[in-house]
């Protein structure tokens, strides 16, 4: 509908003009440049006088160059059809080769249609929405940022606050609605969401726009986004202050369409913008600046002598910049005496869009434009993804009637105070990189971005009635018809509410629920959230994931998941197997060869060492492969190998010996208080039945673990249940009584004595309130409930209502411990086995090599005695002579030695003799 409509507007358009066809060739080094603006705004005003002072300057620092532009400016008077109507004249008057401008969004997608036909250029450097797309329209280039470079900024600044709402309030124009869907897209990558979406008409009157504030007031959201052209953007602001939503608690964040000219904004207009945040084009300082600042002033006065004086935007160093862009690639792709257009033959009859010539020169031109990059007076200038690149924004706030810079963003470090070259964490932006802010009505502190409406009701509280009162039960007033609830659930709740940094009012809102406790209760009590009804559920509401689609959920506040409770029963296992019980028969099997093949090879080693030990008995032999000693008597194990075998094999039953007394502990554990049932699967396969409540999702999680439901019985207190498991599965009752974790610590609680829990079977996420997708509160009040949890105030209301937080202490575990089988223990056996193989190999070697060793030894000494034989045999006769004399010498010499001994023998006897007589008499006397 719009291409169809550009397309009749250009028919009407060129049919006007057709009669001024008879364009002009240019002459000798003049280049004609269209201008269109919307004269009458402030951007226009501040651009035209920007575009005349470049063109002045360029060609004053050029004065060598053989071109020179001619500007042809028109004014499209803020109007589409003017636009076009400019365009039009331009091209087929004044046979422009580039147009600069137009200077709204709704403006550039017509004339750069037409620059599209012709294959001229269109250079705007104030049309930002992105809906104009270069894709589209190859010859339109955007010498300025789209709209799309700071929303990324816009939802740091928002993250970096923690605000989880926002409201956009935005003009219903291409521009206005351009930004949009890049906006959500940004919010939603940091969980905010945008509730309402506020669209202001151009036209609008001042009494529409006060009932827009007005409905945006009745609505919890206090943080708004507003996008607008300047004129409207003044309305709304001075509307706002008037109605009071410039006051503490409010949040108001401009895009730069707003605070790019906020200098050349009216006071009163912000005056009115006090506290309100924005994000603006940061233009580097530059002497170059101030001097043409100054320069600039001075012209604009002459140029708008009834005007009042404005300030130097970002859109007018925007225009000087082009201007300079253009007069410099018109220069490198200019060719004299060469007609600018091919205009085909006009035919008689035939229409405007008939004899529209073609630009000779367009491609080129456009491509020179694109590769042209230089430093200018607003930065950096680079056309050469037909767009300016994004660079660095400042983050202002309005204080007064002037604003002060509070921190940047840029695409690499995020949002900081200064300006860096650091790369930044963009997880965790932070208020602590900006600067302090003075937020409207002069308060700084920081708003919460959500208030409870003035003209709202309570905060509606949905109740019903628990299958367990001790976590909630409600009763209402017949008098005042108010209702009152009270357990578990609800002082949790409470206590949340006070430790809210805010103040809360609410009111209970009882749930009809037909006395209907089941989980379509529950469900339909949780949809009533997702309906508006309520804008908080409590209670003992299960958090599932299917729940989760329509609400958002808290913190749990209770221990998740699903169990059971079984009948104790004592018994002591006296039976000997017990001991057997721990391994396995493989196990028992390989650790049994274990042991024979280790002492078979300490015995083998000892007995290639040839150490006593291998000559003893067979009875001492069978003592050393069943008992050893690494550390005891060497008379026991002596040879080296054999003690690192034996290492290797203390350390293997070591682990099997620690790992078999875990495992007999347990199991006697277990056996001395234990229940017939310990395995959830085992119950399931013997047939027996299980127990539920009344009302519980359960039933439906059981069937969808495969149970029966012809053995799933319902009960409707904890009194027929306890009863239910005396009578066991056999008589009548249930085998086990199946919940969640809460509710049998309730029923343990009262029958502790006689039953346990089994379990967790089933994992779930626990109790928690339900409220609307992206409620302000629900960050708070998961903050307040993790604060109860984690101290000691959630002990205190669950003795008040004896709901026990701790975890119960008589739980046993699903079932009895795994015996240990041969392949826990695979490597450390063997490892035995390579240690012992290895060492006997090693003593076989050893035992072969000494025997060879031993063997040559013995040849060698049988030939060495052959030799001193035949030497005998020789020298017998002079040695025999010798011998004679020897032994006659020596006889001689023995018989001197008996007489010398025999004559001492004598002489000791007599000394005896004589000594013996002297003593007697000596001793006599004494005794007398």
């Amino acid at each position: 509908m719009e291409r169809a409509a550009q397309t009749i507007l250009f028919l009407i358009l060129f049919t006007h003009f057709g009669a001024a066809q008879n364009a002009a060739k240019t002459g000798g080094g003049e280049f004609p440049v269209g201008v269109i603006l919307d004269l009458g705004t402030l951007v226009g005003k501040i651009a035209r006088t920007s575009i005349q002072m470049a063109l002045e300057d360029f060609y004053a620092a050029h004065e060598n160059y053989n071109t020179k532009l001619v500007l042809h400016i028109r004014d499209s008077h803020s109007n589409n059809v003017q636009a076009a109507s400019a365009a039009l004249d331009l091209l087929n008057n004044h046979n422009v080769q580039v147009i600069i401008g137009p200077q709204k969004s709704s403006q550039a997608s017509f004339v750069s249609d037409l620059g599209n036909k012709t294959q001229v250029p269109v250079i705007s450097f104030t049309a930002t929405s992105p809906s104009i797309s270069s894709g589209s329209l190859p010859y339109f280039v955007r010498a300025t940022l789209s709209d799309s470079a700071q929303v990324n900024g816009i939802a740091s600044l928002i993250k970096a606050y923690g605000w989880r709402q926002v409201v956009p309030i935005y003009e219903d124009t291409d521009y206005g609605k351009g930004i949009i869907p890049y906006l959500i897209d940004a919010l939603q990558e940091i969980d905010t969401r945008v509730p309402y979406r506020s669209v202001i008409p151009l036209s609008a009157s001042s009494e529409q726009i006060t009932l827009e504030l007005y409905k945006l007031m009745t609505m919890q959201t206090r943080v708004f986004l507003v996008h607008m052209s300047s004129a409207l953007a003044s309305k709304v602001f001075t509307k706002a202050k008037e109605v009071g939503m410039m006051n503490k608690g409010f949040v108001w964040i401009m895009t730069d369409g707003i605070t790019n000219i906020i200098d050349s904004l009216n006071s009163s207009v912000v005056e009115a913008m006090d506290g309100a945040l924005g994000i603006k084009f940061y233009v580097p300082k530059s002497e170059e600046l101030d001097r043409f600042t100054v320069k600039w002033n001075r012209n604009f006065q002459k140029d708008n002598p009834n005007d009042p004086p404005l300030k130097l935007s970002i859109f007018g160093l925007w225009g000087y910049d082009t201007i300079w862009a253009v007069a410099q690639a018109v220069e490198t792709v200019w060719i004299n005496n060469r007609t600018s257009f091919q205009k085909p033959a006009v035919p008689r009859i035939s229409t405007s869009m008939d004899i529209l010539g073609t630009s000779a020169y367009g491609p080129e031109l456009l491509k020179t434009i694109l590769q042209n990059k230089f430093r200018g007076l607003s930065g950096y200038f680079d056309l050469s993804d037909r767009q300016l690149q994004v660079s660095t924004f400042q983050i202002i706030n309005v204080i007064g009637k002037e604003w002060r810079k509070i921190g940047f963003w840029t695409s690499e470090n995020e949002i900081s105070q200064q300006l860096n070259h650091g790369k930044a964490d963009y997880r965790n932006q932070s208020i602590s990189d900006l600067n302090s802010v003075i937020w409207p009505g002069k308060s700084t502190e920081i708003p919460r971005g959500w208030e409870i409406p003035v003209s709202g009701k309570k905060l509606q509280v949905g109740v019903h009635r628990s299958m367990c009162p001790e976590f909630m039960t409600n009763e209402k007033n017949p008098i005042t018809g108010t209702t009152k609830a009270s357990g578990f659930s609800v002082d949790i709740f409470e206590e949340a509410v006070k430790r809210l940094p805010y103040a809360l009012p609410y009111e209970y809102v009882a749930f009809d629920d037909n006395n209907d406790t089941g989980r379509s209760g529950y469900n339909d009590f949780v949809y009533q959230v997702y309906l508006k009804k309520y804008d908080i559920a409590i209670g003992d509401i299960t958090i599932s994931s299917n729940r989760t689609s329509y609400v958002d959920f808290t913190l749990p506040y209770t221990e998740s998941g699903v169990a059971m409770v079984v009948p104790l029963r004592n018994s002591s296992n006296k039976k000997p197997s017990i001991l057997l019980q721990p391994l396995k028969r493989d196990l028992w099997f390989s650790s049994s060869l274990l042991v024979i093949y280790t002492g078979v090879v300490v015995w083998l080693l000892e007995f290639l060492g040839s150490k006593t030990n291998a000559r003893r008995p067979t009875a001492g032999k069978l003592g050393i492969t069943a008992f050893f000693s690494l550390f005891g008597d060497k008379d026991r194990v002596e040879r080296v190998l054999s003690r690192i075998v034996l290492i290797v094999w203390v350390f293997c039953f070591l682990l099997l010996g620690s790992a078999y007394t875990a495992n007999l502990t347990t199991m006697l554990t277990i056996q001395q208080l234990t229940s017939n049932v310990t395995d959830f699967h085992a119950l399931q396969k013997s047939g027996e039945y299980v127990g539920y409540r009344n009302g519980s999702y359960v039933a439906d999680l059981l069937e969808q673990l495969g149970f029966d439901k012809s053995k799933i019985k319902s009960y409707n207190s904890r009194y027929e249940i306890e009863i239910a498991l005396s009578m066991g599965s056999k008589n009548g009752g249930i085998a086990a009584y199946v919940h969640e974790v809460p509710y049998l610590k309730l029923f343990l609680a009262e029958h502790s004595q006689g039953y346990t829990m089994v379990g967790p079977l089933y994992k779930t996420a626990g109790f928690g309130f339900a409220l609307p997708k992206g409620s302000p509160l629900l960050g708070d009040i998961s903050k307040a409930i993790l604060d109860i949890v984690e101290g000691e105030t959630i002990i205190q209301i669950g003795n008040k209502w004896s709901v026990p937080h701790e975890k119960y202490s008589n739980v046993l575990p699903a079932s009895v411990p795994d015996q240990l089988t041969t392949d826990r223990f695979k490597a450390p056996f063997m490892l035995s086995v390579v240690v012992s193989t290895s060492a006997l190999l090693i003593a076989v070697i050893i035992y072969l090599h000494e025997k060879k060793n031993k063997l040559m030894t013995n040849i060698q000494g049988d030939q060495n005695k052959d030799g001193i034989e035949v030497n005998y045999k020789t020298q017998d006769g002079n040695k025999r002579g010798r011998i004679e004399e020897n032994d006659q010498l020596e006889a001689g010499r023995d018989q001197n030695d008996q007489k010398q001994e025999e004559t001492s023998s004598a002489v000791i006897y007599r000394s005896e003799k004589i000594l013996t007589s002297r003593v007697i008499p000596i001793s006599s006397s004494a005794c007398y």
